[in-house]
């Protein structure tokens, strides 16, 4: 059977992706081939703590290499924390974000709120370059507040060696809101010389394969939200052949077990719940859930009354 040798990335969502959920879902869900963590903060020497990075710990990752994200904007803490993370744990490469369109991130230049200040960027990526030999990678939107933004960037980073760079077709101001703009994506990365990653709305193969048929020349996917919704959609891209509702619906079963279990081992039954509601959040979809059916589960406090309510789902 002909199968897609298409590289498929695991996107970063924060408070979601971390070790305890990575761990089930590879265990369970064929065809994930590199992993990008969520982000830690950068941090100058003096305050860097490498015993708070437990997500990034080799012991919690035995599956998939990860590759750490940074988040900032200080060119030195930049340096620091990628010499720490190479001392400690010899990872080869360091993904940059400068995507993040949430507002507490943006505020502080951080993430999306870095893009329309080119040379702070390039400050970064230079020291980055000439002070350290981690492999850099950076993920990035079509801009905080205009496409032109993104393609300055693009056009900027031409001049120093990237790994790659992941890029989400909306803009930060859109948040995750909107169509994505293709045209847009298009227009940038026809500007690049490095290796692109294409991120954003990946929810069915079918959507997929319009993607591909487009953008025939990337081979580099990433798949966040789409894989929370539908945990089998990468093993679906991976065999270019969709799995029945039915069948879908008997390996969640093991699936769910199994991240309950991890959840409930590592924070005690009712402190995962929250963490459990914030998962069923997209499995809602999954389940093609109402509004008014999630709005129910999301309101149970206990986590007896939840699991009920989840059986009668499921």
């Amino acid at each position: 059977m002909e199968t897609n040798e298409d590289t498929i990335w695991l996107a970063p969502l924060h408070g979601i992706t971390y070790y305890y959920f990575r761990n089930v879902l590879f265990q369970h869900c064929a065809g994930i081939d590199r992993v990008i963590a969520p982000f830690v903060p950068a941090q100058l020497h003096d305050k860097l703590n490498v015993k708070k990075w437990v997500d990034l710990h080799p012991e919690n990752n035995p599956f998939i290499p990860i590759i750490p994200q940074l988040m900032g904007n200080d060119p030195q803490a930049m340096v620091d924390t990628i010499l720490a993370l190479q001392k400690t744990y010899s990872f080869p490469v360091i993904n940059w974000n400068i995507g993040c369109p949430m507002n507490p991130i943006v505020r502080k230049k951080r993430g999306c709120g870095i893009m329309p200040y080119l040379s702070m960027i390039e400050e970064v990526v230079q020291k980055v370059n000439d002070e350290t030999t981690i492999s850099f990678s950076i993920k990035m939107r079509l801009g905080m507040l205009k496409k032109e933004e993104g393609i300055e960037i693009i056009k900027m980073l031409n001049h120093y060696p990237i790994e790659n760079i992941i890029i989400h077709p909306r803009l930060g101001i859109q948040q995750y809101e909107g169509m994505v703009d293709l045209d847009a994506f298009e227009e940038m990365i026809s500007d690049s010389k490095h290796k692109i990653v294409y991120s954003g709305d990946i929810v069915d193969l079918d959507g997929y394969q319009e993607l591909k048929h487009r953008f025939s020349k990337i081979t580099d996917w990433m798949i966040g939200r789409g894989a929370l919704r539908d945990p089998f959609l990468i093993q679906e891209i991976k065999s270019q052949n969709k799995i029945s509702k039915q069948e879908k619906k008997e390996l969640f079963q093991s699936y769910y077990e199994d991240i309950k279990y991890s959840l409930y081992s590592l924070k005690g039954e009712q402190s995962a719940l929250p963490k459990l509601k914030e998962l069923w959040k997209y499995y809602a979809h999954f389940f093609n859930l109402s509004e008014e059916a999630l709005r129910s589960l999301l309101q149970c406090r206990d986590v007896m009354e939840f699991e009920k309510a989840i059986t009668l789902i499921s």
